[in-house]
């Protein structure tokens, strides 16, 4: 049987503490699918069609068991309807394990059949968060290194196309 893991989030935008965990998930299971959510109660910074785009093209063609997919509603649903048994989550840090456990318990109590696998980025990613990224290149700071060539450029130019208001809005947008 095909092992199939999701690794959701909102990816607003893809950083390279993203790309590590991909990276090292596709070693692991025949698939992986980066599942952008959509959640209608907030406000993501980039589309969900921008941030597919971002991935897709940040994944070249380096990743043929990789896939990009958004969905709605509950995670083990989608899980179940994309057949896959795992879900990846990255953690960071003390703070993220107290929330993803929180997540992981309730989704196998909704789907005993899924398992939740938490991975630890690279050293150099440990403090990363799109949140961060957000708010440093609002702030004018370098985001070099920290996020894909492609996803750096546009969110360059999305900072800069947007007024002061729609800057402090993105940099303090808790979707990270």
């Amino acid at each position: 049987m095909k092992k199939i893991a999701l690794y959701p989030g909102s990816f607003d935008p893809l950083t390279n503490g993203h790309l590590d965990i991909i990276h090292r998930a596709s070693r692991l299971f025949d698939e992986v699918i980066v599942a952008i959510l959509i959640n209608s109660e907030k406000s993501p910074l980039f589309s969900a069609d921008e941030r597919s785009t971002m991935i897709r093209t940040s994944l070249g063609r380096d990743y043929p068991n990789v896939r990009v997919d958004t969905f709605e509603g509950l995670l083990v649903d989608y899980a179940l309807q994309q057949q896959a048994r795992v879900i990846v989550r990255g953690i960071r840090a003390v703070s993220d394990y107290e929330y993803e456990l929180q997540m992981a318990l309730m989704n196998r109590r909704l789907e005993p059949r899924i398992e939740t696998v938490f991975m630890m980025p690279s050293e150099a990613y440990s403090y990363l968060s799109s949140r961060l990224v957000r708010e440093v290149c609002q702030f004018g700071g370098a985001i070099s290194g920290l996020v894909p060539r492609n996803v750096e450029d546009r969110l360059l130019k999305k900072i800069a196309s947007m007024g002061r208001e729609g800057q402090a809005a993105a940099a303090n947008n808790p979707d990270s």
